[in-house]
């Protein structure tokens, strides 16, 4: 494993980080209110998408790469062209911050999950499905199953909601972490919903049973953020300054990457597990060379 680029990409956090499922573009997006695209593997910029006008804090690529959404601090959702630019719809739902966008895995449907415990969904073209009461509290990270039946929704109550689509019946509530859940996300086909902690716990849960498969503690000095590879073999954490790869079938770390930065924001695997694109504090994108320990295409992100 060797670093193989760092670059200056935005004016701020990079909040954000994605691949396009051809590897030949990534997507970055930041707290200074812009969308980036950097070609692969040069790293030149491609193109600017600008039309937010406070922190780009999520976003996600469509399955047919022809579309991104991204939600912002500005208290919309915009649905953009790929890799154009072009502006297709702006969404909107109570004022409040958006702190999580994703797409459906057919494409056809679009989740944000707001400040004041929201969530909506819209069609693509910017129909309304539903809105959901979620919480009373903020809500940090929603996510599809595969199949497009069931909504998970989480923020700064302890509590992961399960919701049914489109109805928006609740299915049912998921507990056992503390004081917050940062971010969710579904993997092995729909088996498991993968949840992290404020507590620093990893939870994996079972959506037969909708019990908790494994309960792990990833470390002490606070883990921000987890993606995967699409293979799901490998899992990189973020922590603070540092990044570890884990391995998640005996979930042990298996390296620890030294990053010069306060702290790290965000992390992509490429598509073919390669890469590790880590974004931080300082502004700056890290480009990681990973080799032949992940495999496949790398997009879950948690």
């Amino acid at each position: 494993m060797k670093e193989l680029a760092t670059f200056e990409a935005h004016g701020s956090y990079v909040l954000n980080l994605c691949f396009t499922h051809d590897r030949q573009i990534l997507i970055s997006a930041g707290m200074d209110n812009v969308v980036k695209l950097w070609s692969v593997p040069d790293w030149a910029p491609v193109r600017t998408f600008e039309g937010h006008a406070n922190s780009v804090n999520s976003m996600s690529l469509s399955p047919d790469g022809q579309r991104l959404v991204t939600g912002s601090t500005d208290q919309t959702v915009k649905v953009w062209s790929f890799p154009d630019g072009a502006q297709r719809q702006t969404l909107q739902d109570r004022k409040k911050t958006v702190a999580s966008v994703r797409m459906s895995s057919d494409g056809a449907w679009i989740a944000a999950g707001s400040y004041g415990g929201r969530a909506r969904v819209w069609t693509l073209d910017g129909q309304d499905v539903v809105s959901i009461k979620a919480s009373k509290k903020n809500l940090s990270s929603v996510a599809f199953s595969p199949d497009g039946k069931t909504l998970a929704t989480s923020g700064l109550g302890d509590e992961i909601m399960l919701w049914a689509l489109p109805s928006g019946e609740p299915i049912g509530a998921l507990e056992g972490h503390s004081t917050a859940v940062w971010s969710l996300g579904f993997i092995h086909d729909g088996r498991n919903l993968v949840s992290l902690g404020y507590e620093q716990g990893i939870r994996f849960w079972d959506t037969d049973t909708w019990l908790p498969s494994r309960i792990v503690r990833a470390d002490r000095d606070g883990v921000r953020g987890i993606v995967f590879s699409s293979d799901e073999k490998l899992a990189a954490l973020s922590m603070e300054s540092r990044v570890q790869l884990w391995s998640v079938e005996e979930w042990a770390p298996t390296a620890e990457l030294p990053i010069s930065t306060k702290v790290v924001s965000s992390l992509a695997f490429s598509p073919d597990g390669s890469l590790l694109a880590i974004g931080g504090a300082d502004r700056k994108i890290r480009i990681w060379e990973i080799g032949s320990q992940a495999v496949g295409e790398a997009r879950v992100e948690v």
